[in-house]
Parts: C-alpha cells; structure tokens; sequence
C-alpha cells in the first residue's frame, strides 16, 4: 500500500554466478551493474543503447547486452532485477512481472514497487557496513556512510585480516565455540587496535600471544601470517 512503513529485512546475497538483469543503461544503471558484477553475478543489460562505462564492461566481456526494450521474456530463469528506465510506465510493467515470476525486483526511487532496496555501502577492505532509512532518505543514508570514513580507519581493515587468520588457526584446534567466542571477544576487546594504529606490531603480536598463545608474524605486504 502506498505511504504503508516497511520494515525491511537486513541481508547480505551471495550473488556469485546468479543471473541477474538490468533494464536501463544510463548512469545510474552503470552503478548498480558495477556492483553486482563486483559481487560475481552473471549480469545483463537490455536497452537499445548503452553507457560509455557499459560499453566498456561488455568489451571486456564483463557483462551480457541484449540491444531492445523490455520485454518479459528476459526475466525468465533470472534471480534478480533492476528496473532504472526512465518510463514510469515500463519500471511499473517490470516490477509487476517479475513478482509475478518469483524475481526479487529493485525499481531505482521508488520503494512502493520494490522487494529490496539498496543501502548505501560503507567499505573498508573486507569491511562492509549498509546504511540504510527505509527508503525514506537516501541522501542520509549516503551522507551517514561517508561520516564514516572518520570513524573507522584504516586500522579495522588490518584487523580484520588479523581476525580471518586467526579465526582459521583457532577454529582447527578443535575447541569448544563457547572458548572460541571468549578468544575471539578478548582479541577485540584488547589494546589491539590502539596498537594497530600507531604502527606498533610488536604490540600486536604480543596480544596476540597473551591471549590465544599463537605467534604471528608480518609479511613484507604488511599482512599478518601465524
């Protein structure tokens, strides 16, 4: 229903060779493809004419192109969809059939006709953190994922290389996930990031052996190895 508050449900989709089709191919378009092929989906873009930006994904062989308007057919064995015509009328048709198929729908400003919506992403290496208002302000939502280029620095992305390498070494020991939990919650809650941001490793490595009794070692790239 129009104007009804949706609550949305928080996830994160393994894309990895889904097909995935775009409709549109201007600007806006281009982003939303980027994305998704960053995320390894199997992307096509129908429209008769294509970004500059398109146009090089399709050389590189990036992304599929089918070179007409929309049509319902595209939209069979496809996983997902997102309509960014510039018709209203065409971006209603899209959502109508691709709920009507099972497709989850993103129709680009206009949460009414959506299934999803797209946060806006704040990233730090394998850091991700979606912002999301519901739908009710991008803006903010983009302007909340920018403030946090202040909060998290670059030391959360060397941490959380840390924190996937000793996840690997202390889960092959075998132990019990309430022991686990306590390691991994002493590791975070230690002075590890302090030490991370300001360049002290021997620091690092110190905690490090504190608390789970493994030695880590730097690599010539800066990324730690145990």
């Amino acid at each position: 229903m129009v104007g009804e508050t949706v609550k949305y449900y928080p996830v994160y989709l393994d894309l990895r060779n889904k097909s995935c089709v775009v409709m549109g191919a201007g600007e806006v378009s281009e982003r939303k493809v980027a994305r998704l092929v960053q995320c390894g989906a199997r992307v096509t873009v129908v429209d008769r004419q294509l970004s500059p930006g398109l146009e090089r994904m399709k050389r590189e062989s990036l992304i599929d192109h089918i070179d007409d308007g929309y049509n319902a057919d595209y939209l069979r064995d496809v996983f997902l969809v997102i309509a960014a015509t510039d018709r209203d009328d065409v971006n209603e048709a899209i959502s109508r059939d691709a709920k009507a198929r099972g497709v989850i729908v993103n129709v680009v400003d206009d949460p009414e006709r959506c299934d999803f919506i797209l946060p806006s992403i704040f990233e730090r290496g394998d850091l991700s953190i979606a912002v999301s208002t519901g739908g009710k302000s991008p803006a903010l939502a983009k302007k909340i994922a920018m403030d946090m280029e202040f909060l998290f620095g670059g030391e959360y992305e060397t941490l959380l290389h840390i924190m996937g390498a000793l996840r690997g070494k202390t889960l092959a020991k075998g132990l019990a996930p309430s022991k686990n939990r306590v390691i991994f919650e002493a590791v975070i809650q230690s002075d590890i990031l302090r030490c991370i941001r300001e360049g002290d490793r021997e620091g690092v490595k110190r905690i490090i052996r504190d608390i789970t009794g493994l030695d880590m070692g730097w690599r010539d790239d800066g990324s730690p190895v145990f």
